[in-house]
């Protein structure tokens, strides 16, 4: 069984996602960021990096979320979420789920922790303000691959969309959030119906109500 780290609406989302709509047996282990758990002894002899999520496969930590989502494919090809190799999509899957936790993630953690990447303190509203910008503008290129299409990636779920998904939560709160473009919002509100989504979401105490 596989055990996962996380913390409720954190970067543990979207392999939380994998592993429902996959149907795997896991348990979920709460590191509790509150007290900054992330960081303990314990917790630093899994993951290094003293970040959430880590995965642990029989004995093996395997940490980032992107990495861990992967694996679970590798690991259970029958049950995966993404194209086979040699499938036509294969490139677009690599090419969008890099984007989302490459670019649109890497950018959203920088609108969330706007102090850690400044020795101004004065600048942190700024540096915020800047990156809801630049994040909205990614989510606006999303909107348009999403014209027409139910999934990013193909014509079934893969974990882009999981991956997506949970973007799109953390950006509720934007000016101009994901729901307010009209294939993204269309896109989500079918995407949150899935079982998956709705047991995770439940679990972790996320509203889905204006996913509506």
């Amino acid at each position: 069984m596989y055990q996962l780290y996380y913390y409720p609406n954190n970067a543990s989302l979207a392999p939380h996602f994998v592993l429902a709509e996959m149907g795997l047996k896991y348990e979920l282990c709460l590191v509790d960021r509150k007290s900054n758990a992330q960081k303990s002894a314990d917790y630093l002899l899994l993951n290094p990096a003293g970040r959430i999520p880590t995965l642990v496969d029989n004995g093996r930590a395997i940490f980032e979320s992107a990495a861990i989502c992967l694996h679970l494919c590798d690991e259970n090809p029958t049950r995966a979420i993404m194209p086979a190799v040699g499938d036509v999509d294969r490139a677009l899957f690599h090419q969008w789920l890099f984007y989302l936790s490459n670019t649109v993630q890497a950018e959203l953690m920088v609108y969330f922790y706007p102090d850690k990447h400044t020795n101004d303190l004065s600048a942190a509203p700024s540096i915020k303000a800047t990156q809801e910008k630049r994040v909205t503008d990614m989510f606006a290129l999303l909107d348009s691959e999403l014209e027409g299409r139910d999934f990013l990636v193909g014509k079934t779920i893969s974990v882009c969309d999981y991956f997506l998904l949970m973007l799109a939560i953390w950006a509720n709160d934007f000016d101009t959030p994901p729901m307010t473009f009209n294939n993204l919002s269309r896109y989500l509100r079918k995407l949150v119906q899935r079982e998956a989504a709705q047991k995770v979401c439940a679990v972790e105490g996320i509203d889905l109500g204006r996913y509506r």
